[in-house]
């Protein structure tokens, strides 16, 4: 047999080919496959080859969907974040827990633990940040972090006001609390087992009524 005829018997691969789709609905496809992509092999792994092999298309329906790849990271971001940001500020306390910030800190713990464990990939995107992440997603998460934590200072300053104590930083206790928050769920992503949930809430209350006793 020709080396001709060889060739021409062996199957060709086929480019993957994209049925169409409304727009909005190729978007959301080519986001879970970047999301899956991230959270799979890293932010140093992401590209649009990657993500239209994920989404088993051409590159150049992801071309068709983005303008590059900064845009569909940032839209990715808007998504995601939109999520999380929303059920992050239901984290906060009510108006009834403000006179004890134990009790906030541990209910806000709490409820930011039931987040992990209902969209843990989102919040690997925010929380797990290595160095290579784009400047892109950097920035739009520390933005997204500062608004939170001005969330928490008003918070605190509320209390602050409320007791007439005029010594403690609400800014400064706010980056404290924030980063505990954060240093935490990134143990709850990444070993989940080392702190089991109610011991560590019980922890937390005893060290902030130390140093902040309850009125």
């Amino acid at each position: 047999m020709s080396a001709s005829t060889s060739s021409e018997a062996r199957p060709r691969k086929r480019r993957p080919y994209a049925a169409r789709v409304p727009l909005a609905v190729r978007r959301e496809q080519l986001l879970d496959a970047a999301l899956v992509v991230i959270v799979s092999d890293g932010y140093e792994r992401v590209s649009i080859d990657a993500i239209a092999k994920r989404a088993d298309v051409a590159r150049s329906v992801v071309y068709g969907a983005f303008e590059n790849l900064d845009a569909l990271l940032t839209a990715l971001l808007d998504r995601q974040q939109a999520r999380a940001f929303e059920r992050l500020l239901d984290t906060l306390p009510d108006a009834g827990d403000q006179r004890d910030p134990a009790v906030f800190a541990s209910s806000t713990l709490r409820r930011m633990s039931e987040m992990l464990h209902d969209d843990p990939d989102t919040w690997r995107l925010i929380l797990l940040t290595p160095g290579t992440m784009p400047a892109v997603v950097r920035d739009r998460i520390e933005a997204d972090r500062e608004r939170f934590r001005l969330r928490v200072a008003a918070w605190i300053s509320a209390v602050l006001a409320d007791r007439g104590e005029s010594q403690l930083d609400p800014q400064i206790l706010a980056h404290a609390l924030v980063a505990c928050a954060e240093h935490f769920g990134r143990i709850a992503l990444t070993d989940p087992d080392r702190f089991e949930l109610q011991h560590l809430l019980g922890q937390v209350q005893l060290m902030l009524r130390t140093v902040w006793p309850p009125d």
